[in-house]
């Protein structure tokens, strides 16, 4: 075949892809925002039989010759191409080693578990999830052992959200992190919470300050829309439609708040990959270790900056007049970036937030490796959380049951959280030697110097290229954990003026 029409096949292959993929997407968007809750087996039955024919649309003998057969002829072809033919490769040769039938069952019973966990965590019945969340973990046993049957299955599992990943790698990352942390903690005496972070914000005015906030980081609305569900999260279907979610309680505005801004970060990422790469292998993030960066970036860097809470105070003063009457610009500064150990992740704070990650990593570690059972997995998440922040659990909402993640198979994914957070420290000096000044552009609510820098360095690329590489381009250097202890030190010290 002449090299032409392979590159037109190409093309073809990945439309096919991605047209199963936007379609399973947009189910699994609708089952976790507006879904009645009885479509679930419904649901998943379809989801079972798009994705049968997704797998069967890359795994099948006359995708595997036009993939080697462009592999073959690699110095023919460009970057973005030899690319876009590894990556596929990859997922063919992984994809292979899964029975479809498997594979099939995997989905269906990821959208049981999906629905199990929301009624559960809604009646803090953890019994109620356990007996399929078994399925889902030992589903995802199996299939990290067919793909690698010589690594241990955890290590497998994360590196299918940070290639390269191991546990070795992060049993470091995470000893000196707590070895850092530990300190801080022990030498502070938590502040009482002011009260107008629980006092009374009506949700239909913290829907208008969602809206304030997504003009603010400069998403297209026209291409980026807002729902709501029980566990913030964003979906990506191409730069022309990226859906974000957020959850509102009425006694915590800061909580959405902080969901948009995170959420808004992935989106902007999404939105940013270059438009030559659309409906390519290549439309999406690098990692999710680089994703969650840019989420953790705009959450915090931004979204807790001084600069950015004056910038953005009026217009709390203005939705919130009851609950902020009387609260000055800096009490909103220091309730924002207060620190105190909390029992739910995406409510904590920048210093005990890895703390959080750290119990998830050690717990899914010991469940993947058969150690620690489903059945027991409550009484072992207490126990961390007594141990890493002195918490008792009063419940499995805020408990085992309070995250989405593992529900979906997702073993592996939370380290991201933290690998994320460390890449944002480079960015910060990094971004300075450019001449970006970050406090400038949040204190100004202007942050389109910020998004010019990101969408050079980080958000054009896709995975056109990977996260090491996206770190040494906008950095000048390999990844180093030792900028995110000093970040957390130096923020701690000044916050609490130490």
């Amino acid at each position: 075949m002449e090299l032409t029409a392979m590159k037109k096949a190409l093309t073809q292959l990945e439309m096919e892809l991605h047209a199963y993929n936007h379609a399973i997407g947009c189910l699994s968007f609708d089952g976790a925002t507006v879904s009645p809750s009885g479509s679930g087996e419904a649901r998943g039955l379809t989801l079972s039989f798009l994705s049968q024919k997704r797998y069967a649309a890359l795994v099948n003998p006359k995708a595997r010759e036009l993939l080697d057969g462009l592999w073959g002829r690699s110095q023919e072809l460009d970057a973005a191409t030899l690319r876009r033919v590894q990556l596929l490769r990859e997922d063919l040769d992984e994809l292979t080693r899964i029975p479809m039938e498997e594979y099939a069952a995997y989905v269906r019973i990821t959208n049981e578990c999906g629905e199990r966990w929301r009624a559960a965590k809604a009646a803090g019945d953890y019994a109620m999830f356990e007996p399929v969340f078994k399925q889902v973990l030992e589903y995802s046993r199996r299939f990290a052992g067919y793909r690698d049957a010589s690594r241990p299955a955890y290590d497998v599992m994360l590196d299918s959200y940070e290639k390269g990943m191991d546990s070795a790698t992060l049993d470091a990352l995470f000893a000196m992190l707590r070895s850092q942390i530990t300190p801080m903690l022990a030498s502070h005496t938590p502040s009482v919470q002011p009260a107008f972070l629980s006092a009374a914000c009506p949700v239909q005015s913290q829907r208008a300050l969602s809206a304030y906030l997504m003009r603010a980081m400069g998403l297209d609305t026209a291409r980026c829309a807002l729902a709501e569900t029980e566990h913030p999260f964003t979906q990506g279907f191409s730069k022309y439609d990226v859906r974000i979610t957020t959850h509102y309680y009425e006694n915590a505005f800061l909580s959405s708040m902080y969901s948009v801004i995170h959420e808004g970060g992935h989106a902007l990422y999404e939105l940013g990959i270059a438009d030559e790469y659309q409906y390519t292998a290549l439309a999406d993030g690098a990692s999710m270790g680089m994703h969650e960066s840019q989420s953790r970036f705009y959450e915090n860097l931004v979204g807790r900056n001084a600069g950015f809470l004056r910038f953005l105070a009026p217009t709390l003063r203005e939705l919130f007049p009851e609950a902020l009457d009387g609260v000055s610009d800096e009490a909103l500064i220091r309730a924002a970036n207060r620190v105190q150990p909390s029992l739910v992740r995406t409510e904590a704070d920048e210093v005990t937030y890895p703390l959080h990650i750290m119990a998830r990593y050690e717990l899914e570690k010991q469940l993947v490796a058969g150690t620690l059972s489903t059945k027991d997995l409550p009484e072992a998440w207490n126990a961390l959380y007594k141990e890493y922040l002195g918490l008792d659990v009063p419940n499995h909402t805020v408990g085992v049951l309070q995250d989405m993640h593992w529900s979906e198979g997702m073993f592996g994914y939370f380290p991201t959280y933290a690998l994320g957070s460390a890449y944002d420290a480079m960015f910060v000096p990094a971004m300075c030697r450019d001449g970006v000044d970050l406090t400038g552009a949040c204190a100004s609510g202007d942050l389109a110097p910020v998004r010019a820098w990101l969408g050079e360095h980080i958000w054009q690329w896709g995975r056109a290229k990977d996260a090491p590489e996206l770190i040494k381009g906008a950095c000048g250097m390999a990844f180093d954990a030792r900028y995110y202890c000093s970040y957390l030190q130096d923020k701690f010290t000044t916050l609490y003026e130490l």
